[in-house]
C-alpha cells in the first residue's frame, strides 16, 4: 500500500507512454477480438492453478479480455485497472466482470470490500506486461501488496517480456524477478517461457509465484 502522505503513486510507466501506445493496445484486442483469433493462454494456466469456483484477481486488468476468459470458466474474478480509458472499455465489453479503478499500490483489503469484492484471493493474475510497465522501483512494493491479499496457499501468475517489450516498457530479466519477489516475501514455484509451460527462454518469462516456506522444506 502506498503511503498516503507521500502523495498519489508515481506515473507507470503505461500512462508515460501515451496515447499512441494505448490506442496501438486497444487497437489489437478490437481486432482479435472482431476476428477470434485471441490466444487466453494466460486465463486457460491460470484456471489450472485455480481450485474450482475460485477467487482471482487480475491486477492490471487492460480491456478485462483474461478476467473474462476466467469469469466463463466459472471464477469469481475482480480486475483491477488504473487507466480510465481501459476501465471504459473493459466495463463496456465485459460487463459481467467487476472492474476496480485502482493503482495497484494501492490496492488493500478495505479498498476491495468497498466494491463488495472478496479481502483475499486463490489466484492473482499479473500478465500482459504489468510487471515491465509498473513505475521504476515499485516492483517489490507491488508484489508486496498482491502478496499480502493471496489466501492461504494461493499463488501469483505473472507473465512479461523480459527484454525488448513494447515501447515504454522496461528490460525485466527472470533473475531479478526473483530477486523482487524474495524481497516481497515470495519464492518462484514455477518458470516457463510460455503459459502452455514450455521451457524458460529469452523471449518471454511465465511464473508462478506463492509465499515463501519456512524451514527444512523452503527453497
Amino acid at each position: 500500500m502506498s503511503d498516503a502522505s507521500a502523495g498519489p503513486p508515481p506515473r507507470t510507466r503505461w500512462e508515460l507512454a501515451g496515447d499512441s501506445h494505448e490506442s496501438g493496445y486497444v487497437r489489437t484486442f478490437l481486432e482479435q477480438q472482431g476476428s477470434g483469433t485471441g490466444d487466453d493462454g494466460e486465463a486457460r494456466l491460470a484456471d489450472v492453478l485455480a481450485p474450482r469456483g475460485a477467487r482471482v484477481l487480475d491486477a492490471g486488468s487492460g480491456v478485462g479480455r483474461v478476467a473474462d476468459a476466467l469469469r466463463r470458466r466459472g471464477h469469481d474474478v475482480t480486475a483491477v485497472e488504473k487507466d480510465p480509458a481501459l476501465v471504459a472499455i473493459s466495463r463496456e465489453r465485459f460487463p459481467e466482470v467487476t472492474v476496480v479503478e485502482a493503482d495497484l499500490l494501492d490496492l488493500t483489503p478495505d479498498l476491495l470490500g468497498s466494491h463488495d469484492r472478496p479481502a483475499a484471493y486463490d489466484v492473482v493474475v499479473v500478465v500482459g506486461n504489468v510487471m515491465v510497465f509498473l513505475a521504476d522501483d515499485t516492483q517489490v512494493a507491488v508484489l508486496r501488496v498482491l502478496a499480502g491479499l493471496l489466501a492461504a496457499d494461493g499463488c501469483l501468475l505473472v507473465g512479461f517480456h523480459p527484454v525488448a517489450g513494447p515501447t515504454g516498457s522496461r528490460d525485466y530479466p527472470a533473475a531479478e524477478l526473483r530477486e523482487h519477489a524474495a524481497a516481497a516475501g515470495l519464492q518462484v514455484d514455477l518458470l516457463a517461457g510460455s503459459y502452455d509451460l514450455r521451457p524458460p527462454g529469452e523471449d518471454y518469462v511465465v511464473a508462478v509465484l506463492r509465499a515463501q516456506r519456512a524451514g527444512p522444506d523452503a527453497r
